[in-house]
């Protein structure tokens, strides 16, 4: 399993999230962040293994969850952006830039 840090511009509400993920030695995935988002930085998430989370249906994630309770935002793309923080550190998706680009 491998770190990886994962930046976040949400948009034209000019918020910035900076996620850093961190494996640990129990095969589980600690997520960092840094935002200047109240929302994004109010509850720390949860520590979790990669491929039960991975997994789900996104109405069972974990992440989807503390995003709904903290998170006023249902488009924002920060949760998005901790999963495939969580897969690429769990070994289970490659460092590759995902965007989202509107016109």
């Amino acid at each position: 399993m491998s770190e990886c840090e994962v930046t976040v511009h949400a948009g034209v509400c000019n918020m910035t999230t900076v996620i850093r993920a961190k494996p640990n030695d129990d095969m589980t995935v600690s997520i960092e962040i840094e935002s200047n988002c109240p929302m994004v930085k109010k509850t720390p998430v949860p520590t979790l293994v990669p491929w039960e989370e991975i997994g789900l249906p996104m109405s069972q994630s974990a992440i989807y969850k503390w995003a709904s309770e903290n998170i006023g935002h249902t488009a924002c793309p920060v949760p998005c952006a901790i999963l495939k923080s969580i897969e690429v550190a769990g070994d289970l998706g490659l460092k590759k830039d995902v965007s989202i680009e509107i016109r």
